[in-house]
Order: structure tokens, then C-alpha cells, then sequence
């Protein structure tokens, strides 16, 4: 697609009202540096800023980056004041009967005995489903992954989708429900808006002088993510949140201490909000299911 063509569908979620930046062309990743290669000038010449700080609603300087550069577009929901659901399609390697996204979906309308209004919605090149919803004033629900169910994740403050009009070597997106957006239903914000409970296996026998080499260790490892590079991210992000989840496990560091340093660093290297979380929830999991205290001696 043109630059000219990506400009019309660029600035028309800004006449909504939202915040948008530049991706990479025919990518879904965001333009520009990762945070470990930022010079520390220009525009983050007080700080790296972020593709969500970036963002902007400011026409003439839409006009100026999509006119230089055939860019994909990025929404940042925060700012927006958008929570999208993202209904993701099976993989190839799972098994036939595991739901999509839209079975789970429709499984948790159910238990709740409620329903969903219609809304904007928007088709991956996958298959999956973007269903817009906006926040309520004073809400700042964040970006989950599968918190409502299996294949679903939501983007809210600190994530992004990518919006109608930009294309991947898959497809393109594409609007298939013109409705206005609706607003977040309340029984579905109150699922979000919960915090998850405290693992049972995160409190377990110390060791001597543990909470010292956590935080030694949790640095370490967050210096590693930082510098994977494209290739290795995922799988560094994985082995790292390993070797200090062993800490959580033993009662030297909170867990949430770890998922948040760990979830900043790789999302410094480019992954989405969603594949850090999924992949640091999957490790962490795994490690406090199978640590034992006598491990901590």
C-alpha cells in the first residue's frame, strides 16, 4: 500500500479521537530504536520515549511522518481511551476441541449470564478478532494476557494494536463492524480490573542474605534481556525470568517485584506487551510448580 493510501487510514483514528504511531512497513512492530539502542537524542534527548509516549492525535505531524515513510499504524489504547479484546485463532501444534478466542469468549458470556453489545470490530490477517470497547472516565486498565480465558488478551494501557488499513506479508486488517464503540461493559471490567492471587508455592523457606542475591540476580538478568537480540529475545526473556523466579519460589523476592522488571526489559527489545507477559507467566509458572525448599540449602 502507498504512503498516501496509509496516511487516509491513519488519520481516520485520529477523527475518533485516538492517539496513533508509526510501525514498521508491512510489520506490526513499532518504528524507530528500542530502548537498549536509544542515542539519548532528538526527541528522547530527557529519556527513551516509549511508542505509547510517542503517540499522537496531532494531524500535521501525521501528515509528516506517513508522507515520508508507507508506515503501518499502531493505536496506543491507553491514551486513547480504548480497552480492545483480542480474540486470537488455534495454532497449527494445538489439539483438535482446544477453543479459540471466540469460544472462550462466548464460554465466559455465559457463566456470567450476561451478553456483549455490539461494538467496532476489526479482522486480523490470522483471523482473530479486535473488539474495541472504550474505558470508562477514571479507568486505566492495563494489558492482559490470557486473564478472561484461553486466546483472549486485551490491550489497554502500555499495549497497542494495529489498526484497519496496515498490512503483513498475512494479510491485511480490516474493519468488520462499522458500530460506534461501545463502552467496556462493567461486569467485564471488573474481571479485569481484579488482581491475580498470590501463588501458593511463592512463600517458601529463605535463604541467608536470599533478598540481596535476588535483586543481584533479577538485575543481572533484566541487563541480559536488554541485550538479546532479535532473534534470541524470546528465548533469553524465558531462560531469565527462570533463574530469578527460583528466587520468588524460595521467599527471597515478590513475585510481582520480578514480573514487572522482567515484563519493562523485554518489552525494551521490541516484544509486545502480550508476548512478554505470556512468556514471563509460562516461566514463572513453571518454576514455582517444580522448585522444592530443600533446593533453597
Amino acid at each position: 500500500m502507498t504512503s498516501l493510501a496509509l496516511l487516509a487510514w491513519a488519520l481516520e483514528p485520529v477523527r475518533r479521537g485516538w492517539a496513533v504511531f508509526p510501525l514498521r512497513p508491512g510489520d506490526k512492530r513499532p518504528a524507530g530504536h528500542a530502548e537498549r539502542l536509544c542515542p539519548g537524542t532528538g526527541r528522547c534527548a530527557s529519556g527513551h520515549l516509549k511508542p505509547e509516549q510517542r503517540a499522537t492525535s496531532d494531524r500535521d505531524l501525521i501528515v509528516s511522518a506517513w508522507s515520508s515513510q508507507p508506515y503501518n499504524i499502531g493505536i496506543a489504547t491507553g491514551p486513547s481511551g480504548l480497552l480492545v479484546v483480542d480474540l486470537d485463532v488455534l495454532k497449527p501444534e494445538e489439539q483438535e476441541g482446544t477453543p479459540d478466542g471466540v469460544e472462550s469468549l462466548s464460554a465466559l458470556c455465559e457463566r456470567a449470564g450476561q451478553t456483549l453489545p455490539p461494538t467496532y470490530q476489526v479482522r486480523t490477517p490470522s483471523g482473530g478478532q479486535h473488539l474495541y470497547f472504550t474505558q470508562h472516565d477514571g479507568m486505566r486498565l492495563h494489558s492482559t494476557a490470557g486473564r478472561l480465558g484461553h486466546h483472549i488478551d486485551t490491550r489497554g494501557w502500555g499495549g497497542y494494536v494495529v489498526a484497519p488499513g496496515s498490512t503483513t506479508p498475512h494479510g491485511a486488517y480490516t474493519v468488520t463492524d462499522e458500530s460506534p464503540v461501545a463502552p467496556l461493559p462493567g461486569w467485564l471490567a471488573d474481571q479485569l480490573s481484579e488482581r491475580p492471587k498470590s501463588d501458593p508455592h511463592s512463600v517458601m523457606t529463605p535463604v541467608r542474605d536470599g533478598s540481596k542475591a535476588a535483586q543481584v540476580a533479577l538485575d543481572r538478568e533484566c541487563a541480559v534481556i536488554r541485550a538479546a537480540g532479535d532473534h534470541s529475545r524470546n528465548n533469553t526473556l524465558h531462560k531469565s525470568t527462570c533463574k530469578v523466579a527460583r528466587f520468588v519460589a524460595w521467599g527471597n523476592i515478590s513475585r510481582s517485584t520480578v514480573e514487572e522488571a522482567i515484563q519493562a526489559a523485554g518489552e525494551s527489545t521490541g516484544l509486545s506487551v502480550a508476548e512478554c507477559t505470556t512468556t514471563i507467566r509460562s516461566a514463572m509458572d513453571w518454576i514455582l510448580t517444580h522448585a522444592t525448599p530443600r533446593e533453597a540449602t
